[in-house]
């Protein structure tokens, strides 16, 4: 059977149509996968509003994956919304948007679930790597901590973000120290409620995802074109990514621009990612962390199943 799931979240919208195995412990077969920066974020953080550009530019990726759907004739369609839409005071205006495009309403799922759906897309097919598993999902808005090992024992979604924290604390160009101590601050206030709910100190491989993570991790590879298939599974140190951290808090949009890895739209908000991924690690004792290209818009379409 044929999905089509969608995944709209602070920073970007992501369209994954694929073909559901006739046997549950195969893979998904990708028909199409692809990802947007669309930022619908901008100013929630301040202003508690989605911005009407913002609800325009998703309007109009949305518009686009829709004629794939059905072009590529999906039997099922989820679209899932994350941390932007739910902090938003004017979500229904998204709402109404979604649906006129869509054809589809937009679930505006709660944290746990989204903690829930990305533990199931980033676990199934990871091979070698020692459970329990504490799958960290660093998003624009939020990041979600799960932890599991076949399934999910315990997760807890907390406001700390990409996009969040660029737009309340990173806004010089480098960022100063002030600005980055005071940054620092806000994740390790999130972890600690973060472990409030989850073991964190019980598991045996830190699982990172999402562009932030990824973007890192080609940058500690050294690769020198974005490549999924490297960097998927592909394990870096804690050192790795302190050094990939440091790098980027201390160059300006301009120099972070010119790695050929690097997203045009993840440029002014990555180096705050990285400070989130680095910081975890340094606050639950992580030596290493092993990156995945499957999070949860892997969980949506399998949901679909």
């Amino acid at each position: 059977m044929r999905v089509a799931a969608i995944d709209c979240g602070t920073n970007s919208i992501r369209l994954l149509v694929a073909d559901l195995p006739s046997q549950s412990d195969a893979p998904l077969v990708d028909v199409v996968r692809e990802m947007r920066i669309v930022r619908l974020g901008q100013g929630v953080d301040r202003t508690g509003r989605l911005a009407a550009e913002a609800i325009e530019r998703t309007r109009v990726a949305l518009a686009d994956y829709a004629e794939q759907i059905r072009t590529l004739g999906a039997e099922r369609v989820r679209m899932v919304a994350t941390s932007a839409s739910r902090d938003a005071s004017n979500a229904d205006d998204f709402r109404r948007m979604v649906l006129d495009t869509l054809g589809t309403a937009p679930e505006v799922i709660s944290g746990d679930e989204e903690a829930r759906l990305s533990f199931a897309g980033a676990v199934r097919g990871l091979r070698g790597a020692e459970p329990p598993y504490l799958v960290v999902d660093i998003g624009g808005g939020s990041t979600e901590f799960v932890l599991g090992t076949d399934g999910v024992d315990a997760a807890r979604s907390v406001d700390i973000g990409c996009v969040r924290l660029t737009e309340r604390h990173l806004r010089s160009d480098p960022p100063t120290l002030a600005e980055i101590a005071a940054t620092e601050k806000d994740i390790v206030a999130a972890v600690g409620l973060a472990r409030e709910t989850v073991a964190v100190e019980k598991a045996r491989t830190l699982v990172g995802l999402a562009g932030s993570v990824t973007t890192v991790t080609a940058l500690a590879l050294g690769l020198d074109a974005y490549d999924p298939a490297a960097i998927h599974h592909a394990r870096i140190s804690r050192a790795q990514v302190a050094e990939v951290t440091e790098r980027l808090l201390t160059q300006t949009r301009e120099q972070r621009a010119a790695y050929p890895v690097m997203h045009p739209g993840r440029v002014d908000v990555i180096g705050a990612g990285a400070l989130v991924l680095r910081v975890i690690m340094d606050e639950v004792g992580a030596e290493s962390v092993v990156a995945s290209e499957h999070d949860i818009l892997d969980g949506i379409a399998w949901s679909l199943a």
